[in-house]
């Protein structure tokens, strides 16, 4: 009696050695298998989606969004996933899954980077970049118009359609990434990094405006403490450079919405492979 408390677990380890080595349909049905395959790309794209993969959204949200998606989409994409014989492969193929669909989903949250990114040289350029709000995105902290341009993005992608791009390029991807197959490390950090450097370079084109009305402001400033030396110009610009870049801002905004919009729905369009 005193030597089961130490044999059963070597026992139970064994068992658990030859399930794993054995083969599965005896264990788990095809169907089940595929649906966990699907879940596995669907959950993780979920988790840093725009608008779904916000901290702001309670986590049985993403949860129930992932099991949706994964029950409306398996008769169409689970016929493509070949069920594996072992468990061993099924936990490898499991990791690959989760890896491609958090590829999927940082590809698409690059897209609200630029927008984030556009706010902070915003906040920056019209004197807002001391009023800071806690962003898990950026940092511990960063400006409350980059957070106000981050959710006004997540909010774009579910209310302008942008969604269906989304689902489009989830579909695409089980040919690019077909379930099973070695996962190009060297294309997907390509990938990543082409997107990045488009985030980056929409981000400066969406702040063009802020950044040419900051520039000939401070021109103007420095000519009139050139013309009238005795004028206290910081004073002065203190008060009305916010002033003036909020209603900038304000002009600004819909059409700086609309081609992120644009530029969003062209890349999406680009992700999703042509059938």
């Amino acid at each position: 009696m005193d030597t089961l408390p130490i044999i059963l677990p070597e026992v139970l380890a064994s068992q658990l050695a030859s399930q794993l080595a054995g083969p599965l349909s005896a264990a788990l049905p095809a169907g089940i298998m595929v649906l966990a395959l699907l879940f596995a790309r669907i959950g993780a794209l979920c988790m840093v989606l725009p608008g779904a993969g916000e901290t702001e959204v309670p986590a049985p949200v993403r949860l129930s969004l992932a099991l949706a998606l994964t029950a409306l989409l398996a008769p169409v994409l689970g016929p493509r996933i070949a069920v594996p014989g072992d468990a061993m492969r099924l936990l490898v193929l499991l990791a690959g899954e989760l890896v491609v669909g958090v590829f999927l989903g940082l590809l698409v949250r690059a897209l609200v980077w630029a927008l984030m990114v556009a706010g902070q040289y915003a906040a920056l350029l019209i004197g807002l970049s001391n009023v800071f709000v806690p962003d898990p995105a950026l940092g511990a902290h960063g400006t409350a118009l980059a957070r106000l341009f981050a959710l006004a993005g997540a909010m774009l992608v579910l209310s302008t359609g942008l969604w269906r791009g989304v689902l489009a390029a989830l579909a695409g991807s089980y040919d690019l990434f077909t379930p099973g197959a070695a996962l190009p490390a060297e294309g997907l950090a390509e990938t990543m990094l082409s997107a990045v450097a488009r985030s980056l370079a929409l981000a400066v084109q969406l702040a063009g405006p802020l950044v040419l009305a900051a520039l000939l402001a401070n021109l103007a400033l420095g000519l009139l403490g050139r013309l009238a030396p005795q004028m206290p110009v910081f004073f002065v610009a203190q008060p009305a450079m916010p002033m003036l870049g909020l209603l900038l801002l304000a002009l600004v905004v819909a059409p700086l919405l609309s081609a992120w919009v644009a530029a969003a729905a062209d890349i999406l369009a680009a992700l999703a492979p042509a059938r």
